[in-house]
């Protein structure tokens, strides 16, 4: 039976016996920030579970999407070694909210199986909480079994939690025995059960979840409102049984995609030898890579983008390991795509965004693996399989941090690499270098950041009034105010104010600027801070201002500078506009990941797998303009958090909202939860300009754009330019691009004039020293050593070209020149030597170490960085002693 019609069939079953049909809920929790993935079909009805949230329906059937690879429950690691163990799987569900408990749950578990699917009644073994004298009872009443077929466990296999905390419950799974007849017998003693489910020959397919209690953070336990009930059921695994194969992997779910990955690897599937373990992981990752893309999670180095990064640079190390050095997931994330749409339809919708991300993320990592296996290997060398494993040594902690940070390598991949050649890792060195960078990055930012929105100094305030403060700043701009507390230090002067009109810097808006008047004094704000639970005012102060005590009241005139907010939610506003435009043209997978709205300027970071394009980059300005000049209301709304999300406002990713939300809608636009300033309408913002877009970080761009009066400012300084370009090379602005493209031609037939210049030998290299070495076979190699002022690397790498081309029993090492004072050092060698034994990758590291440098290449060819540029000129010279000694060291 297909696993399509086995899917189909369960739906089907409890949808005739008055169950709900319920898609699947996304693959990250909308509002469970206890959990990093979605792992279980209950996750979408916790709510329900606790009595927090009515549906209305008593009873729901799902087939779910899950992911296991991140906290509790992490199955990453033994993915592809067993015939089991998936990062994505299917979960098949019946639920019950207070309707039927035990008795109708382990009656339709017991039909479906040995009706509905015609599974062998004689082959199943149940097993219940030892506790649970209720359920024991029932399996034999509702299916007959003998007692020697219902086993009791403890807490470990048979009581089910989903996390640390909420909902949870004493369970009882349904386990098919595997073994052929002549070896089942009709009992077997609990250790029997659990020694053959070890062994895989018996097999769990069902666990149903009597859910009774909820456990809070102290691990106590409460009664849940009312009893429900929880299933899942594996369709991998049923689909295993059906199918009468020896692994989930060998099912249609998997088969299609295996058949992939030989077709692109180039050599059959081969189950029992070493390399299928490869085979299988890109199969299972390549199914969770497309999920997890069309649920919205992005490549990042945090949380769940990190998981998937993590999963993404398994999958290049194991088609690494097939001899592959291209992308290879993509091709197996297309037959997912291919193969699952039919049932979820949003991959075909987001296949684009699929593809595009995960080659992406593949080519990003091959740019870093060969070096980061060159020094893996450097540290933990690989031996033959005749070679006794060696007694755990340990790769130290800085090691592991330096392929994470230089190489990208995740510390698990490091440390399953090592665990493969006999190698322990260094955990704890690993964890006190990532901090001491976090540390590092924190006083980075804390230097950098200034102290706008932070915590102010809560002591030194005169409290003049009451400590109850409004914000005012939504509809009030300027307005006659009481001071509530006051302070005065070194001619500064702060002010709490009871309506408070001045935006404090929040969700990336700036803070307001302005001036708060007395009688004949004034305070010209230049800082917002918040002061314990309130807002204060900073600014120096202006003729005859209040010092010392001071007795209340203290009337004051409060007056933000209505320019600079209005020029602020003009750039507000575009912003959301930008926003639904980013989702528009690029997909949904766009996710905000940071923003800066200033009067002069809009910065706005965003999840994205690559540079937009010129025409993309104009199709979403153009979006927006078009939303401006519509002159669209915005309209403002407050809302509980659940119904806002619920009405498709967008919540920013990791933000904490409290019960009530502020809601910022455009009609037909956008909707976002916001607690910024915006425009009574979008016609206000003018004109929309991006004037730069790119990356900041892996898979995360940025777009800067001006609106307003800064957009006029822009086209201004922009024309200006233009003008002046043109005046300088004297043709009229209509001409200046055609002049421009003439001055270009002209310039690559120089260069092409000056590189056949230097590829024949007239280039303006400096031979610095020279020697021959002898090898031990009697062959002298000529030793040379190049100082060449260069206008980048290729230009050096050309060179070298040469060299290899015109040279036979040659090394050359270079030192590089480059432009803005950085220096490299390059090593090429020849075929016949390479031959000899001697590589330019050993030759450059070698060279490399008298200047503080590393590097890397191939035998030809390599590269290394320099640290010390004042000893060039001695590691050149060293370079025949380096070359000397690998001579002595070839064979």
């Amino acid at each position: 039976m297909k696993a399509s019609d086995i899917r189909l069939r369960f739906l089907d079953y409890f949808q005739l016996r008055g169950h709900e049909l319920v898609p699947s809920g996304p693959l990250v929790p909308p509002d469970d920030p206890t959990l990093l993935f979605t792992n279980a079909g209950m996750v979408q009805f916790k709510r329900v579970f606790l009595g927090e949230e009515k549906r209305p329906y008593r009873r729901a059937v799902t087939a779910q999407k899950c992911v296991r690879a991140g906290g509790k429950h992490n199955d990453l690691e033994q993915v592809g070694k067993t015939a089991r163990h998936h990062t994505f799987f299917e979960m098949l569900g019946n639920f019950s909210f207070g309707d039927y408990f035990k008795r109708d749950a382990i009656h339709f578990a017991w039909e479906f199986m040995t009706g509905e699917l015609a599974l062998d009644p004689d082959r199943f073994h149940a097993t219940v909480h030892h506790t649970d004298d209720e359920a024991a009872v029932l399996w034999q009443e509702v299916s007959g079994l003998d007692p020697g077929r219902v086993h009791r466990l403890g807490d470990k296999d048979n009581f089910w939690q989903m996390g640390d905390t909420g909902p949870c419950g004493p369970c009882s799974e349904l386990h098919y025995d595997l073994r052929p007849e002549a070896e089942r017998s009709e009992s077997l003693s609990t250790e029997q059960l659990e020694a053959l489910g070890e062994e895989g020959r018996i097999l769990e397919l069902w666990n149903l979840v009597f859910m009774q209690f909820d456990r809070d953070e102290e691990g106590n336990l409460a009664p849940l409102p009312a009893p429900s009930i929880d299933t899942g059921a594996g369709l991998e695994r049923i689909a295993a049984v059906l199918q009468g194969v020896d692994s989930n992997y060998h099912t249609d779910l998997f088969m299609p995609l295996l058949d992939q990955v030989a077709q692109v690897v180039g050599a059959p599937y081969q189950p029992h030898e070493p390399e299928g373990v490869g085979y299988r992981v890109l199969a299972d990752h390549a199914r969770a890579v497309a999920f997890l893309l069309s649920d919205g999670v992005f490549p990042s180095n945090e949380g769940r983008g990190y998981v998937l990064r993590r999963i993404l640079r398994r999958s290049v190390r194991h088609a690494w390991l097939l001899d592959r050095r291209e992308p290879t997931l993509v091709e197996i994330v297309a037959k997912v795509v291919e193969v699952m749409s039919p049932t979820y339809p949003e991959l075909r919708d987001r296949e684009d965004h699929l593809l595009r991300t995960t080659r992406a993320e593949e080519e990003r990592f091959l740019q870093t693996i060969e070096g980061g296996m060159d020094r893996f290997d450097e540290l933990a060398p690989p031996r033959s399989r005749k070679e006794p494993v060696p007694e755990t040594r340990m790769i130290p902690g800085a090691e592991v941090f330096r392929l994470y940070d230089t190489f990208g390598f995740p510390q698990d991949l490091t440390r399953i690499m090592a665990e493969e050649r006999g190698y322990a890792v260094d955990l704890e060195g690993f964890e006190r270098e990532l901090q001491a960078q976090r540390e590092r990055s924190r006083e980075d930012r804390a230097q950098s950041v200034a102290t706008e929105g932070e915590e102010f100094n809560v002591e030194g305030w005169q409290q003049l009034a009451g400590e109850e403060q409004r914000f005012v700043g939504y509809g009030d701009t300027g307005l006659e105010t009481e001071v509530v507390a006051i302070r005065r230090e070194n001619g500064r002067l702060g002010l709490i104010l009871r309506e408070n009109p001045f935006y404090l810097e929040s969700g990336g808006q700036v803070s307001d600027r302005g001036v708060v008047s007395g009688d004949g004094w004034s305070v010209s704000v230049d800082q917002v801070v918040r002061v314990g639970r309130q807002t204060a005012v900073l600014g120096e102060a202006e003729g005859d201002a209040p010092g010392g005590t001071v007795g209340p009241p203290l009337q004051v005139r409060a007056q933000v500078d209505p320019a600079l907010r209005h020029d602020t939610e003009r750039n507000h506003t575009a912003t959301h506009l930008l926003h639904a435009a980013l989702r528009e043209v690029l997909g949904d997978h766009v996710v905000q990941r940071g923003s800066l709205v200033a009067p002069d300027r809009l910065r706005f970071d965003f999840t994205h797998s690559g540079p937009l394009t010129p025409e993309e980059l104009e199709e979403v300005e153009d979006w927006v303009n078009q939303a401006i000049w519509k002159d669209v209301p915005v309209r403002f709304r407050w809302s509980t958090y659940d119904e806002a999300v619920a009405d498709g406002a967008i919540a920013l990713f990791g933000e904490k909202y409290g019960d009530e939300v502020r809601v910022v809608e455009i009609p037909g636009l956008s909707v976002e939860l916001c607690g910024g300033t915006h425009l009574r309408r979008t016609g206000e913002a003018g004109l929309f300009l991006i004037v730069k877009e790119g990356g900041v970080a892996g898979g995360v761009r940025r777009i800067e754009a001006v609106t307003g009066p800064g957009a006029y400012r822009h086209v201004r300084d922009v024309r200006e330019r233009i003008q002046e370009a043109s005046a300088a090379l004297k043709t009229p602005p209509d001409n200046l691009v055609k002049r421009i493209h003439q001055l270009r031609d002209e310039r690559e037939e120089l260069e092409r004039h000056l590189e056949e210049v230097r590829r024949t030998g007239g280039s303006a290299e400096e031979l610095v020293h020279e020697a021959t070495v002898s090898l031990a076979s009697g062959d002298a190699v000529r030793y040379r050593a190049y100082r060449i002022r260069a206008r980048d690397a290729d230009e050096v790498r050309s060179f070298g070209d040469h060299f290899l081309e015109s040279e036979t029993g040659g090394v050359a090492v270079v030192s590089a020149e480059l432009p803005e004072g950085k220096r490299s050092l390059f090593a090429f060698v020849t075929d016949d030597v390479i031959g000899k034994g001697i590589g330019a990758d050993h030759l450059v590291r070698g060279v490399a170490e008298v200047v503080g440098g590393r590097g890397g290449g191939r035998p030809h060819m390599a590269q290394a960085g320099v640290e010390d540029a004042g000893r060039m000129g001695e590691a050149l010279v060293a370079g025949e002693e380096v070359l000397t000694r690998l001579a002595r060291e070839a064979k």
